[in-house]
């Protein structure tokens, strides 16, 4: 009896510890816009660092859904839209809740049975996890994941410590509240669920296999969407470089621009960071793309966490799923200063284009920003086969180039690293 109060306490830092550590990777992106990422990496950095040295924990650093290429599919558009409606509800959900449970304390309402209490004893933990799918969805790095499935575990745990203070404290109350309402669920739709773990015994080994089935199904969820996202990405290779268009109505561009970029690397000297026996991926974008700094660094307007623009950002990110990848810093800015947009995006333009009569919206100039792919062979790597796990890429140059005409108006070699160093950044 001596030993249960030790072992509580570290059963609650363990719990509490696991969800501190889901906290802080699933703010890293926006910990990653704030003037403040260097002290974060500081700390992080080199265990995603360990994370990428081990075949075996390598893809825990990579992301298995969209981050700076718009979803070229309604599937990956809704579940990106998904995941902005999921954040929202589960964060006021778990407002409304706490203040329910809290205020309860304060003037002692008894057992908080109101509400959504009504239907579930734990809509607190509900909310959390709800919450946790869409920030998920957001910032889809697998290690988030993994940690997401982990807090489910955590959670249920909880619960159960939670619940053995009720009865002891409640009694027959709370056992009879327990018998008509489910855990996390509505009582039918939960039974459902448990059911085929109702059968196992004992106790201890049904509890395990259930945690484990939570954590399989959970992180297959991710390698499904990743092999969706891949499917639907549309490439476009030639001899040793292939393309990928960071807005799917690019798409249609890829073809010239490959073709002027192989017909240009094939005079001497003309991109001289291209190199025959070596594979490369292009990303096709607007030249004044916002997050292509996450590719390479392109210049301090593309280094998002120097810009002091944080919460501007977040919400863009949250409430913009699609919009805050079409909007440039220019805009951006524009919108924060009260000036007009459409002439804020012209006079910055990166290529120096300050014409009145071009619309940039039709803008036939777009930016290539080509990196270097191996995986320790010789082996030829194309399309989607670039983004595989066992791939290190470094940035290598970006050309601007006119998609109508051909003309190359800029060719520009760039340090082997992003505007974030050398963190391990989204490579889709």
């Amino acid at each position: 009896m001596k030993n249960l109060p030790i072992r509580e306490w570290t059963k609650n830092l363990i719990a509490k510890g696991g969800v501190l550590v889901f906290f802080i990777m699933a703010f890293e992106v926006m910990i990653m816009i704030s003037p403040f990422a260097f002290f974060f990496y500081s700390v992080f950095n080199p265990i995603f660092h360990w994370l990428d040295a081990c075949s075996a924990t390598r893809w825990l650093t990579h992301f298995f859904l969209p981050h700076m290429v718009l979803p070229p599919t309604v599937t990956l558009k809704f579940i990106r839209i998904l995941g902005s409606i999921l954040f929202v509800i589960g964060s006021l959900t778990f407002i409304v809740c706490a203040l329910q449970v809290y205020l309860g304390k304060i003037f002692k309402w008894g057992i908080a049975d109101k509400g959504l209490y009504r239907f579930i004893r734990h809509p607190q933990y509900l909310a959390l996890g709800i919450w946790g799918i869409g920030t998920v969805i957001l910032w889809p790095r697998f290690i988030v994941l993994v940690t997401l499935s982990v807090i489910f575990i955590v959670y249920y745990f909880l619960a159960k410590d939670e619940e053995k203070r009720m009865v002891s404290q409640y009694a027959d109350s709370y056992i009879n509240y327990m018998n008509t309402t489910g855990m996390f669920l509505p009582r039918s739709v939960e039974m459902f669920f448990v059911f085929p773990f109702r059968c196992i015994r004992p106790i201890p080994l049904r509890k395990s296999i259930l945690a484990i089935s939570v954590l399989a199904v959970v992180i297959s969820t991710g390698f499904i969407l990743r092999y969706i996202t891949l499917k639907s990405f549309h490439f476009k290779s030639r001899e040793n470089i292939s393309l990928l268009p960071i807005m799917p109505e690019d798409a249609g561009r890829s073809d010239k621009a490959l073709d002027y970029i192989i017909s240009a690397s094939g005079k001497a000297g003309a991109i001289e960071f291209l190199k025959k026996e070596n594979n490369y991926l292009g990303y096709l974008m607007p030249v004044d793309y916002t997050m292509q700094g996450m590719i390479a660094d392109t210049g301090e307007e593309h280094q998002l966490h120097k810009k002091h623009h944080t919460v501007g950002l977040i919400v863009d990110w949250v409430f913009h799923p699609f919009e805050h990848l079409r909007r440039p810093p220019a805009v951006l800015m524009a919108k924060i200063h009260n000036v007009d947009p459409v002439t804020a995006r012209r006079h910055h333009c990166p290529l120096g284009i300050d014409n009145p009569n071009l619309q940039c919206d039709v803008c036939p100039y777009r930016r290539v920003i080509i990196v270097e792919v191996s995986n320790g062979s010789n082996n030829r790597l194309v399309g989607k086969n670039l983004l595989n796990f066992n791939t290190s890429r470094i940035p290598v140059g970006f050309i601007d180039i006119n998609t109508e005409i051909g003309e190359i108006v800029n060719v520009k070699k760039v340090q082997p690293k992003t505007a974030w160093k050398d963190v391990p950044t989204p490579a889709i």
